[in-house]
């Protein structure tokens, strides 16, 4: 059951692009499990969820979300991501959400703030618009949101040489071939399936082992 984490293959391109990012092989990356502190949200009906996403409209206002990209040799993830709070900005919101679904901590426990700074977060690579909660997302605003419920943003993350990923027992990463997710929105949704679009303008440095 996948719930805000989703992860897909890349087989990476040798022409060179505008900017180059360095991609590690897949086997110095680590992952373990640890139990989830709260019940996982599959179990929330559709009523409810569109009860919960109005209501914390009505008190904060556009929703906006964010989403980190990262790449690893043969493989690329999205990374869990979420709401923002009220007032938080992109990136400290990214890497506070981060490192509450990846690292060794379990959501409930503080986490340090040099633990929390310990992601490069890199540009914003798209954004998606919603004008309903559960409508489809748009890579643009259509002339017809007057009033957008949602903003959606991803943003590349950097990857050390190394890393430790601890995942919720209530969470899965699935790994699929970039060719699969491409121009394939019927089955990823529209913005994972232009995730290959995003990454064209990139050159991928592949270090081998």
């Amino acid at each position: 059951m996948g719930l805000e984490m989703e992860a897909v293959a890349a087989a990476a391109p040798a022409a060179a692009r505008e900017q180059g990012v360095e991609i590690y092989p897949l086997s110095r990356y680590y992952f373990g499990a640890k139990d989830a502190a709260a019940a996982p949200r599959g179990l929330e009906t559709a009523a409810d969820r569109a009860l919960r996403l109005k209501a914390n409209f009505a008190a904060n206002g556009l929703r906006t979300s964010v989403h980190g990209v990262l790449l690893v040799r043969n493989s690329s993830f999205v990374l869990p991501g979420g709401r923002l709070r009220p007032g938080e900005e992109d990136v400290q919101g990214l890497k506070r959400k981060l490192s509450s679904k990846l690292s060794v901590l379990d959501d409930g426990e503080a986490i340090a703030e040099e633990e929390e700074d310990d992601w490069q977060v890199g540009e914003c690579i798209g954004m998606w618009w919603r004008s309903e909660f559960e409508a489809i997302p748009f890579p643009y605003m259509p002339p017809s949101f007057r009033a957008p419920k949602e903003c959606i943003k991803l943003f590349l993350i950097r990857l050390p040489m190394s890393r430790q990923f601890v995942v919720p027992r209530n969470m899965k990463l699935l790994a699929v071939p970039l060719s699969q997710i491409h121009n394939n929105a019927q089955v990823y949704g529209p913005v994972i399936s232009g995730i290959p679009n995003l990454l064209s303008k990139f050159s991928l440095n592949v270090i081998s082992d």
